[in-house]
């Protein structure tokens, strides 16, 4: 579904991104690990137009989107849940979900208000308050909620469970679970390499903006050596 080709992506002088190459296939979940700073979020930005790769390609069902606007990439099907959560602080969580809801691209509406509710029974309760009165958490449910109200086929999870409290942190890897049981295909950054190896079938790991180990999951996770290596644990 998802194909980037030899990416290099710059910030001003420095390098960022390396020749990076990553695929992301249909109804598959794969985890996109490395230390800070190297270069997760920005090879996420690129994908989704945030930012202009030097060169490389970004391919969806094989066509190329190099460098397509952010909104475009969204109605090609992808749900992005971004570092920060990124939800609209002066709208109620009603009015940031329904705003986003629309049917797939195949028409389907699997992810209803209803099924999202359903889903975060803690934002069914709080559907009236403003985004800025919530918790870090319930922001967190509310931005992967948003996220599914577009009945998205690819969903990108950057550093969804970053700085929440342990039960919430649950909660989070709960909903991850059941997204990946619908068939919707998931690129997922998070420091808790166990957790990601753990929901994902196959892995990547950057190192200082290059792509230095990649297969499935389960060959990486017995691989402690070189994991160690690369993420310090």
């Amino acid at each position: 579904m998802l194909k980037i080709e030899s990416l290099n992506t710059y910030y001003g002088d420095s390098h960022i991104l390396r020749g990076v190459d990553v695929q992301v296939p249909a109804a598959t979940a794969v985890g996109l690990l490395g230390r800070n700073g190297m270069g997760k979020t920005t090879l996420i930005r690129s994908l989704m137009g945030y930012v202009k790769p030097a060169s490389g390609r970004v391919l969806v069902d094989g066509k190329d989107v190099t460098g397509w606007a952010p909104e475009k990439m969204a109605r090609l099907g992808i749900g992005y849940v971004p570092e920060g959560r990124g939800i609209f602080p002066n709208l109620s969580v009603r009015e940031n979900l329904v705003m986003a809801e629309r049917p797939g691209l195949d028409g389907r509406k699997a992810w209803t208000f209803e099924r999202v509710m359903h889903t975060f029974p803690r934002l069914a309760e709080r559907l009236g308050h403003g985004g800025q009165q919530l918790s870090g958490g319930e922001q967190q449910m509310l931005s992967i909620g948003r996220a599914l109200m577009t009945n998205p086929r690819l969903m990108i999870l950057d550093e969804a469970t970053e700085g929440l409290a342990p039960l919430i942190v649950a909660e989070i890897w709960r909903v991850i679970g059941e997204i990946r049981a619908t068939g919707i295909a998931t690129l997922i950054v998070d420091r808790d390499y166990r957790k990601v190896l753990g929901h994902t079938e196959q892995a990547v790991v950057m190192q200082k903006g290059r792509i230095e180990l990649a297969g499935t999951s389960a060959a990486l996770a017995a691989d402690t050596s070189r994991l160690g290596e690369f993420l310090g644990v």
